[in-house]
């Protein structure tokens, strides 16, 4: 067997397959490129699904990490360390708000949102304690805790981990008649992706997100934006809200906020609706960490100039208009997203979207499908405009077959 192969079949004998990777072997990445165990080179058109907006090894990431490595990297939420404080100051400041609490994953964040929505329920909206209820979005993606997946519409996600959780209720997504006749007096909270990135980057109607802010309002009803994927320049703004000027309650930040070198998230709201919380009732041995806050005070410091959103637009622009004039010719049924985010729905007919994906690696190029027919483009914004063509042209010659 080659040295992939090996590697692979390693992988697949003594891990549990809630996976189903493309079938390379990564050994090192730089920018938008990674090197699999063979010397092979391939364009990421993927970003560890933005984990990894601003490329693989960014110098400027790697260098904070390392310093930071030197000095402290876990005291636990025991102690205050000295990174602790401009972490949340600084990120606070970025999305215009007062106060943070860390985690770990985007899922430990969405959890924490329920929490903090359910609690600010029952201690400030008044809500008879174990009535609350949250409304979310179908075809949402927020992470696979047992919570999470009992709001998930998705079949894959959901099936044979029940009893779910009860307190939310579906509805459909862009709907905003549904939104409102879904509201009672014991709903505290809405929780949605402004673009759904697991559902195919699906963007909601022009006003629809807007609507939902006037609606929670209202309705005096946290309105919960999951950032996770959408957030941190993806979308060509700070946030996917920024493009319809909407500021929501609370923003779930994860991803992109560790810079693909550590794991590190966010709730960040104002201080009336985190202070519901007491010492003993929500934590994390490694939320804040000092090398976590370390490597994402450089992401937020990258963030404050807007070089990588603008970016984001601009190359974002140049990559649907090239990706438009893939439809209607026959293999691109629909493309849909903002910023360089964009879901592509190939025709039935040239193959899967696990096919498509495939045939791309063979070129070069490394994208992911979902929900059948759907491939997703997401590079690293520092991607060059070059680098992005090379594997525009590399998609499109899969296409011709």
């Amino acid at each position: 067997m080659s040295t992939t192969e090996t590697a692979i079949a390693s992988a697949e004998a003594h891990s549990a397959h809630n996976y189903h990777p493309l079938p390379v072997v990564v050994a090192s990445a730089e920018g938008a490129w990674m090197t699999d165990v063979e010397g092979r080179r391939y364009l990421d058109l993927l970003a560890g699904y933005s984990a990894l907006n601003f490329g693989h090894g960014n110098r400027r990431l790697i260098d904070a990490a390392k310093a930071q490595l030197d000095r402290v990297t876990l005291t636990s939420r025991a102690f205050f360390h000295d990174r602790f404080a401009d972490f949340c100051t600084e990120l606070a400041a970025l999305c215009g708000m007062e106060t943070v609490l860390p985690m770990n994953t985007g899922a430990e964040a969405v959890e924490t949102a329920v929490k903090t929505a359910r609690k600010w329920g029952y201690r400030v909206k008044g809500v008879p304690d174990g009535m609350a209820k949250i409304i979310v979005a179908s075809d949402n993606f927020h992470g696979r805790t047992t919570t999470i997946v009992s709001f998930s519409t998705d079949p894959e996600a959901r099936a044979d981990f029940g009893p779910y959780t009860p307190g939310f209720e579906i509805v459909p997504y862009g709907d905003l008649t549904a939104l409102r006749e879904a509201m009672t007096e014991n709903t505290v909270a809405v929780l949605i992706e402004p673009i759904q990135g697991e559902a195919g980057v699906l963007v909601p109607p022009a006003g629809y997100l807007p609507g939902v802010r006037e609606l929670t309002r209202e309705r005096n009803v946290l309105f919960i934006a999951d950032e996770i994927q959408s957030g941190l320049g993806r979308t060509g703004k700070t946030f996917a809200l920024d493009h319809e000027g909407v500021v929501p309650d609370m923003y779930v930040l994860g991803k992109a906020l560790g810079g693909g070198v550590v794991p590190v998230s966010a709730v960040v709201s104002s201080a009336d609706v985190l202070g519901v919380f007491r010492p003993g009732e929500h934590g994390s041995t490694f939320g804040g960490n000092p090398l976590a806050c370390a490597v994402a005070l450089e992401v937020i410091a990258m963030l404050r100039t807007g070089e990588y959103q603008a970016r984001a637009a601009e190359l974002g622009d140049h990559l649907h208009r090239e990706l438009g004039l893939l439809t209607g010719g026959g293999a691109v049924e629909a493309v849909r997203g903002r910023g360089l985010w964009a879901g592509v729905d190939i025709a039935p007919a040239l193959g899967t979207g696990r096919e498509i994906s495939e045939r791309l690696m063979e070129q070069g190029v490394l994208v992911k499908d979902t929900h059948g027919s759907t491939i997703r483009i997401a590079p690293p914004l520092v991607i060059s405009k070059e680098d992005l063509d090379w594997g525009l042209d590399r998609l499109r010659a899969v296409l011709k077959g």
